[in-house]
């Protein structure tokens, strides 16, 4: 519901009186119905921030409200900041006047985010032309985590935008998404299927976990492509695309990602995980052709796999 009065703004943030009507409902449902955060990610970001209060008391997202409360938002950091193009050197698999294919580097942010104001993905492409899509994060349809390295891409224009909304990019047929990932330990079988809900952590929400109040569905295939003496490279393709979900999913089978540090095991001479998008093939969305996009292991990865193999 949203609220019905307000109380003016100040340096602290504007001040509204909920209404009756919201007796029951959850505080970060409510947020997203303001005009000015708009949405559940605002919301949330707000709250974790520390930017809302309810009669004068920061609560959390699950709080029910009881109508009647005087509460104060602080949505200027929502306010979208102009982009500015930055240099920055990428090798182009593929390229036209609709899309492009990125081969990522690792360490590498794709859009602005918390943290994250400058020296992104989205930044270092603006000279090239990037449509649909938030303004914050334009041409952005779906992303790789800062230190996975390989394909992503990205849209030039509203009508490949459009197009590449509607295909489903995390998807492993007819859609081809392909990542490498070296684990520790041995698989029991030379292919597997990892069909397990995620979602936040109950305990830290910083990490996604099996063990959560919000889980969304999510199915991960693995092949064995090399058997190692104490590790296995894995090709790994996704029917689901939620966040960590490849991190998450083989670890919960024992065999974690070498060289993460969130939800694997550290690995000498490693400072990332070792997973990379290598191959993304696709029908483009405006002429109907086939792209099929390969990456080669970056030199950090494949030093690690001879490391393993040895």
């Amino acid at each position: 519901m949203r609220p019905t009065a307000d109380h003016g703004a100040g340096d602290l943030g504007k001040l509204r009186l909920v209404p009756e009507s919201a007796a029951g409902e959850r505080l970060d449902r409510f947020l997203a119905e303001l005009p000015e955060v708009a949405s559940r990610a605002a919301a949330e970001r707000l709250l974790a921030t520390g930017k809302v209060t309810v009669n004068g008391v920061a609560r959390a997202k699950s709080h029910r409200l009881v109508g009647g409360e005087q509460l104060e938002v602080d949505a200027s950091s929502l306010r979208p900041v102009p982009l500015a193009e930055e240099p920055l050197e990428l090798r182009i698999a593929f390229e036209d006047e609709h899309l492009l294919v990125i081969d990522k580097p690792a360490g590498l942010v794709v859009h602005p985010g918390a943290g994250h104001a400058a020296g992104t993905l989205v930044q270092g492409l603006l000279g090239r032309g990037l449509a649909g899509g938030d303004p914050e994060r334009p041409g952005i349809v779906h992303r790789l985590d800062r230190d996975t390295s390989g394909l992503l891409v990205v849209a030039r224009t509203q009508q490949a935008y459009d197009g590449l909304q509607v295909l489903p990019l995390e998807r492993a047929a007819p859609h081809e998404r392909e990542y490498l990932a070296l684990v520790r330990g041995r698989p029991r079988s030379r292919r597997g299927r990892i069909e397990a809900p995620i979602g936040r952590d109950r305990r830290d929400p910083t990490r996604r976990s099996l063990d959560t109040d919000s889980p969304k569905e999510a199915v991960t295939h693995f092949e064995v492509v090399e058997l190692l003496p104490a590790h296995a490279l894995l090709r790994v393709t996704l029917e689901t695309g939620r966040t960590n979900q490849i991190r998450v999913h083989l670890a919960a089978i024992g065999l974690p990602v070498a060289g993460d540090p969130t939800y694997g095991v550290q690995e000498a001479g490693l400072r990332r995980q070792f997973l990379h998008a290598a191959r993304l093939a696709f029908p483009h969305p405006v002429t109907g052709e086939q792209v099929d996009a390969r990456s080669p292991l970056p030199p950090d990865l494949e030093a690690a796999l001879d490391r393993a193999r040895s």
